[in-house]
């Protein structure tokens, strides 16, 4: 097995290397360089204030590397060395024998009153049989490889030395690829850099040191930027292309081609000794007017060797460089694919790490949009590859386009990156500093890729962690208190309430994170190991089943799932606000539902913001009887018709839960429990709402039993509009009130509530979008007020007056009976006419009409001349005269198909024609 190291191992591998330590003096001659660290495995052992690390370890296969920042340090810290030898020569190895490189022998001096044999040698050799090899960071050219092997096969690995002279001996030489030492230190993580470092006195932590100041890029990619975009000027991307964007998050990772908002389609990075490109559509790998950036690629990654391309047998690659068809094969200096297949990810890692070049395309958003539940960022075969070497394929599209390429020298100034525009956001919220990044697409767009880091739930990658490590302290510092009184109106605050989501499912320790992101938790009484029936009949399409339980934000309850719904499509849901806001001004969290699959039959379930609990049937699903155990959860007040008593409801509306839910024969009210407090009839209620949604049914002329039953949720904040029609109709909470009172319903009308009722009802074949969106929906309302809740429609809204309806069609007539002006209650009066003619059992015979239909038009005005002919032939009366008086597209054969039905000579248009 490989030596993998977990988060928990990392953390065990840097006590056993700080052992008895309590400080290191760093101050003398030795003037360090800053050690760069990525991939899963680096991690630091000291960081100064700056977050520059001046120490790390890491393994790679099978064995284990520790590097300091200067030579001098192997014998300025005996302890630690001791220390690092013990780790470095494996747990459960009994080999004693030590290597040390001549130019390094003060190390073997000062192990000489040591258990450990240490000899002394000219170079490495595979002749040695020692368990670790002691070296500085300057004469393991020749030894490199054999040292790479060495380590791979189980070997421990002790580097030591600086980067800074080198590079200025060396300025035109990339210091990542070219130093020495990084030849072997690269392969696992860790690399000498030409940046020194300011040496201090700094504390030994008990636990790895993390700080936002270590998330660093690793160098400017100048001279990288300059080889791949050599007589590149533009990238001219076909205008029909949908590739993906691109996560650009490694430390040594960076961005060659972006849009002109910053979305990256073009990226590289260095990863071990080697070298990638990612492009997000596969087919720009063969299109011709990239052909000069496609051999500066090959050149990159390469390295000079011109060894063989290897292009997999369906790719095509437009490049002046030789490539051959084949699979992946280790003997390859660069290697062509795509993203489609996590065949040898392993084995490509180590190829790259050890010097390969790889140059991958491909695109994630199908996969996403064909792979509903699963996760790109983790399931999708490309990111399999990528996710270590910095990049990933995210599933959110990039438009073909002209886009220019970016100026080298200005690149990393000019150009977005994740880790440096994190570290300038952590900078600010913890410790005040001005923020580089201007305008909230920057905030925005930094949120976003926040959530999708931390998607890809590598708990043993260290960078990984180093990461969620920062925002937890990010959010520690500056997490907002949304609320109704205390609404968020800055674009920092909405990336931490964005995040704040995410990091509590995935840190290690959210009961101890709790406390900084709510300043006072609720304490309510409990439930205990409740039961739960379950009784779904799904035709009508996925449908929330009520618990009558509440989780308090942060709260985790398990639950006990029966056999037979297991791996059937059923979910948990925690939050009955599904509505995901983008508003400037937030009273809530964006998003403060959570959905788990129904796959295990003990689940842990829970959200950040709390939440009623429902069990979501997946549609055609018929389960009758089959139980569901809560473990522990808060009672909401939750009403039943039919079941809940009048002594069960006096108990349960006092109950703590901020939710209530009052379930009917087809409907069910979620609102505010403060609404409820003082309901004493809820039966009353029930009355009211069953016989609305039975005028409902009845004017659509469908089952008085609803397929489905409707919900109505009143939040604080929606995602558009005073309400939206869907399932759930959402409402504001301020009015929720109006949902339970009964005799202010028939006095004053529910206008607004059987509008949304409405839309639910309304369908495509009978709709003209966009004219009566807004307009048909609201026949529900005409129909229930006067049918059910006795209201006259000119008292049930200002716009249905006599007045207001005359007045409307008048402005209509006098700017020409355009049908792009037929919308909204102008739309609506052509209906109201037609029913004030011929009543409401004429549209029951057209709705039913429409149910036995089929191969409805495509068009509006197929539509329009459909629905003309069917109620025509409803009613006896050929209409096409009214219908042209409204503007309407009538055809001339279809007022010939009409035209044996007597006229309506007298229509209330008649009069404007």
């Amino acid at each position: 097995m490989p030596n993998q190291l977990t988060q928990s191992s990392h953390e065990k591998a840097y006590i056993s290397l700080m052992r008895d330590l309590k400080e290191l003096d760093f101050r003398g001659p030795s003037v360090p360089c800053n050690l760069v660290l990525i991939g899963d495995h680096a991690f630091p052992l000291a960081v100064n204030r700056q977050g520059q690390v001046l120490m790390a370890a890491s393994v790679y296969s099978h064995g284990r590397i520790v590097v300091l920042g200067h030579e001098g340090y192997l014998t300025t810290f005996p302890a630690l060395v001791e220390n690092a030898l013990n780790w470095l020569r494996g747990d459960a190895s009994e080999n004693l024998s030590v290597g040390v490189h001549n130019n390094v022998k003060g190390v073997a001096d000062n192990l000489s009153t040591s258990s450990f044999q240490a000899r002394v040698v000219g170079a490495f050799s595979d002749n040695l049989k020692v368990g670790v090899y002691v070296t500085d960071a300057y004469s393991v050219g020749a030894d490199a490889k054999n040292l790479v092997a060495f380590l791979k096969a189980g070997g421990g690995v002790l580097i030591a030395g600086q980067a800074w002279h080198w590079a200025t001996v060396n300025p035109k030489e990339n210091t990542v690829s070219h130093f020495p030492g990084n030849k072997v230190s690269g392969v696992a993580g860790i690399y000498f850099s030409k940046h020194y470092v300011k040496a201090d006195i700094l504390p030994v932590y008990p636990q790895i040191p993390s700080s936002w100041m270590t998330l660093a890029i690793g160098k400017d990619f100048e001279y990288d930027l300059e080889s791949l975009l050599k007589d590149v000027s533009e990238f001219d991307l076909p205008e029909a292309l949908y590739a993906s964007e691109v996560l650009v998050h490694g430390t040594l990772a960076f961005p060659i081609g972006t849009t002109k908002d910053r979305r990256v389609f073009l990226a590289g990075a260095h990863y071990g000794q080697g070298r990638v490109i990612v492009v997000t559509h596969e087919s720009l790998l063969s299109n011709e007017t990239l052909t000069s950036f496609w051999d500066n690629a090959i050149n990159w990654l390469d390295q000079g060797r011109n060894g063989v391309v290897g292009v997999v047998p369906n790719l095509s690659l437009y490049s002046k460089h030789k490539s051959e068809k084949t699979n992946f094969r280790t003997d390859l200096s660069v290697f062509v694919c795509t993203a489609y297949s996590d065949q040898h990810v392993d084995e490509i890692h180590d190829f790259v790490a050890e010097g390969g070049g790889l140059l991958i395309g491909g695109h994630a958003w199908h996969w996403a949009q064909s792979h509903s539940g699963q996760n790109p960022m983790t399931d999708f075969s490309g990111n399999k590859i990528l996710n270590k070497m910095g990049l990933s394929l995210l599933e959110t599209i990039v438009r073909g386009g002209l886009y220019k390429a970016p100026v080298p020298s200005q690149a990393m100034k000019d150009n977005y990156h994740f880790r440096h525009l994190l570290r300038s956001f952590a900078g600010h919220v913890i410790q005040g500093q001005e923020l580089i990044m201007h305008g909230e697409d920057h905030l925005t767009k930094l949120g976003r890729e926040c959530v999708r880091f931390l998607n890809m739930e590598a708990h043993d990658s260290y960078s990984y962690t180093q990461v969620l490590s920062i925002l937890t302290d990010v959010l520690k510092a500056g997490m907002p208190q949304v609320s109704e009184n205390n609404p968020v109106k800055n674009p920092k605050d909405h990336l931490l309430l964005s995040v704040g989501t995410e990091v509590y499912k995935v840190c290690p320790n959210p009961d101890a994170f709790l406390p900084y992101l709510f300043k006072h938790s609720p304490i309510m009484p409990f439930v205990y190991n409740h039961r739960i029936k379950i009784n779904a009949n799904t035709s009508g399409g996925e449908e929330w089943l009520s618990t009558g339980l509440y989780l308090f934000p942060g709260m985790r309850t398990d639950m006990i799932i029966p056999p037979k719904i297991l791996n059937e499509g059923w979910m948990v849901q925690i939050g009955c606000q599904t509505d995901n806001l983008k508003a400037e001004e937030l009273k809530r969290a964006p998003r403060v539902h959570e959905r788990f699959p129904v796959t295990t039959e003990k689940m842990q379930v829970y959200n950040l913001w709390g939440g009623l609990i429902y069990l979501v049937a997946p549609p055609n699903t018929k389960v009758e009887g089959v139980e569901v155990i809560v473990q522990i959860a808060v009672p909401a007040p939750y009403y039943k018709s039919g079941v809940t008593t009048a002594a069960d409801w006096s108990l349960l509306r006092k109950s703590q839960s901020p939710w209530a839910e009052l379930e009917f024969d087809n409907i069910v009210l979620t609102v505010p429990s403060h609404v409820i407090r003082d309901l004493d009839r809820p039966d009353e209620v029930a009355g009211l709402w069953n016989g609305i949604m039975k005028g409902v049914a009845e004017l659509a002329v469908i089952p008085h039993k609803f397929a489905r039953k409707e919900r109505i949720v009143a939040d604080v904040q929606i995602s558009h509009g005073w309400m939206h029609a869907g399932y759930p109709i959402m409402m504001h909470s301020s009015i929720a009130a109006e949902l339970v009172r009964p005799d202010d319903a028939r006095t004053k009308g529910l206008w607004g509530e059987i509008h949304e009722l409405g839309h639910n009802q309304q369908r495509s074949c009978s709709e003209f979008r966009p004219n009566t969106t807004e307009a048909t929906c609201n026949l529900w309302s005409v129909y229930v007020h006067e049918e059910v809740l006795g209201l006259n429609r000119a008292k049930a809204h200002p716009s249905m007056t006599l007045t207001s309806r005359r007045s409307g069609v008048e402005e209509y007539v006098k700017g020409g009976k355009k049908l792009s002006d037929w919308k909204v209650w102008v739309a609506l009066e052509t209906y109201l006419q037609l029913q004030e003619e011929f009543g409401w059992d004429a549209f029951k015979k057209v709705f039913a009409a429409y149910h036995k239909m089929s191969n409805f038009p495509e068009d509006n005005k197929g539509k329009i001349n459909l629905y003309a002919k069917t109620f025509s032939k409803t009613v006896g009366m050929n209409l096409s005269g009214f219908f042209k008086s409204w503007g309407w597209p009538i055809e001339t054969a279809t007022e010939e198909k009409l035209s044996n039905l007597p006229d309506w000579f007298n229509h209330p248009m008649i009069q404007y024609d």
